[in-house]
């Protein structure tokens, strides 16, 4: 059963049964499931997909909408002391990215979250995110890149693209373009459990 949690002024809204192993998802607004009803977002479906293929496993999302690198970082202890997770999917950087921040602090957080992750012996998922040209060649190349480079770098599982297949179609976001819409979530699970199927004994 998806158990939601977060650090400090959030609430755990339920308890799931114990299972295996849970599953920590520290995300931003697309995997809090911004604009969506209960049950709709990625996460979610990957509890239920977990639980039709009878994998022991449970969803915890610790995500947070509007949520930074800097943001996770300072929360992912919290979050990985309470959910202790045998998976992580970090699925953060798209705000960092659409507000322009600097690329190497980006990079230093993710791997300070990867880092906090493997001390507790957790598995690492990274989920990449692309930004719109208009941010330019250099600081795309390096925003894209860095997702590479941290997850070669710590031997991590990496989606390549979070939104791959999702990204070029308007009629699969709110209308503010930035947050897909309900019928986008399985096109995003299926980016996830590519990567992720693998990782599930």
């Amino acid at each position: 059963m998806l158990k939601f949690i977060s650090v400090g002024f959030f609430l755990l809204f339920s308890f799931a049964a114990q299972a295996a192993g849970n599953i920590l998802v520290v995300g931003d607004s697309i995997s809090a499931g911004y604009g969506l009803g209960q049950g709709q977002s990625w996460p979610s479906l990957l509890d239920k997909r977990l639980r039709e293929a009878r994998l022991d496993y449970s969803v915890v999302n610790a995500s947070i909408s509007g949520d930074t690198t800097a943001g996770g970082r300072s929360r992912i202890g919290a979050a990985l002391d309470q959910a202790k997770p045998v998976i992580v999917i970090i699925a953060l950087g798209g705000n960092d990215g659409l507000r322009g921040l600097p690329v190497s602090a980006m990079r230093d957080n993710l791997n300070a979250m990867i880092d906090a992750a493997r001390a507790r012996k957790a598995r690492i998922v990274l989920a990449g995110m692309k930004l719109p040209p208009n941010y330019g060649s250099d600081y795309t190349r390096a925003f894209e890149q860095s997702y590479v480079e941290l997850a070669r770098r710590h031997k991590a599982a990496l989606v390549p693209f979070l939104l791959e297949g999702v990204a070029e179609r308007r009629d699969l976001f709110l209308p503010d373009n930035i947050h897909p819409v309900a019928e986008a979530q399985p096109l995003i699970l299926d980016n996830v459990w590519k990567v992720l199927r693998p990782l599930l004994r």
